[in-house]
């Protein structure tokens, strides 16, 4: 069975991964360290875990499984969940794979670096749009290769 986990803390497209999931017939798990109101309670669940450092993402990468979906925009979540054979998702539509993950982590590093430095100020730019669209249709696909890899 597919699992759909969803770092909710700052999630930005949980209703969109109810909509999806709904028309999939699949069901959601929202994590987060504090009680929030989840879209569609009849697909979705949440858990709220303690609030200490990295208890949510925890929490994940003790659940999930190989060819599971994780929406997350924490690219050390992304990591750990790849190494367990997850699929993975940030809200704005980019995958996390084997191939790109390095890269996604090299850059957070650069970036942290600058900001400590006081080269650089502010954090991602405001979500848009337009990466809500390219989630959507990114996480559609995603779901698709999943059924159609567990049919064969």
């Amino acid at each position: 069975m597919l699992n759909i986990y969803v770092d909710a803390d700052a999630c930005p497209v949980k209703q969109e991964v109810c909509r999806v999931a709904g028309r999939c017939g699949l069901t959601v798990t929202f994590v987060a360290n504090s009680p929030m109101r989840v879209p569609d309670p009849g697909i979705s669940r949440l858990v709220v875990v303690g609030s200490g450092f990295d208890e949510a993402d925890d929490w994940i990468v003790n659940q999930v499984l190989a060819d599971d979906i994780v929406v997350t925009a924490d690219i050390l979540l992304a990591n750990r969940c790849i190494g367990r054979g997850a699929r993975v998702i940030g809200p704005a539509g980019r995958p996390f794979t084997l191939e790109n993950i390095g890269q996604a982590m090299a850059m957070r590093e650069l970036m942290s670096d600058l900001r400590e430095a006081g080269n650089i100020a502010g954090g991602p730019p405001p979500f848009q749009k337009k990466d809500r669209s390219r989630f959507l249709h990114q996480f559609d696909q995603m779901i698709q290769a999943l059924k159609r890899n567990n049919k064969k």
